[in-house]
């Protein structure tokens, strides 16, 4: 025979399953970069902004400063130990892809991890992708600032006691920016060198 607090127990679970589900499923989103509704998306907000970070050899970089060119920039953190370098592996792939027309795109990587990512970190890293690779550092306050410029999610992720004992929790999306800094459309991060420079062709031609 079930007692009140059984019957209590059974009817609350439903709704603990469905609340539980709703929270994997907005993590999904943010965790995945599931944003790709902005594409084509005039009345959204707006992606990019003005900015003020550090390049690898410790020298200032601001959104104006890269003007003039197709930028493609992607957030990440050089500790990632999979999606980031093969992201940045495929843009450098595209880029070989590209040929010529790769010189009218500037790639550029930003990273979420300011606290472990020096301007000598974040240079050694790029450096093994491609020298085409700008690598941008900054403050807490920069970096929080420039991520929601382009709409990024970023978060800590603890998983030891230690001071670098954490791993960062990322949106993973690249974003193509026009020569005159406005954003042009986002291009999915997972796919391989050859479709992202597919997708840099069309959205540039």
């Amino acid at each position: 025979m079930s007692t009140s607090t059984d019957h209590e127990s059974g009817s609350k679970r439903p709704r603990l399953i469905v609340a539980l589900a709703g929270l994997v499923l907005a993590l999904l989103l943010l965790g995945a970069g599931g944003f790709m509704w902005l594409s084509g998306d005039t009345a959204g907000p707006s992606i990019g902004g003005p900015f003020t970070l550090e390049d690898g050899n410790g020298r200032t970089v601001t959104d104006r400063d890269l003007h003039g060119k197709y930028v493609l920039v992607y957030f990440g953190y050089t500790f990632c130990p999979d999606v980031c370098p093969t992201t940045l592996a495929a843009v450098s792939d595209a880029l070989d892809k590209l040929g010529a027309k790769a010189d009218q795109l500037q790639p550029v990587f930003i990273t979420v991890d300011p606290k472990r990512d020096t301007a000598a970190t974040v240079r050694q890293f790029t450096a093994s992708f491609t020298p085409r690779l700008i690598g941008l550092t900054g403050t807490p306050e920069q970096i929080a600032a420039v991520a929601r410029e382009y709409r990024v999610y970023y978060a800590e992720h603890r998983t030891g006691p230690g001071p670098n004992d954490y791993s960062m929790d990322h949106s993973s999306m690249l974003y193509l920016m026009g020569p005159d800094g406005r954003f042009i459309a986002p291009i999915n991060a997972e796919q391989s060198g050859e479709q992202i420079a597919a997708a840099i062709r069309k959205l540039t031609s």
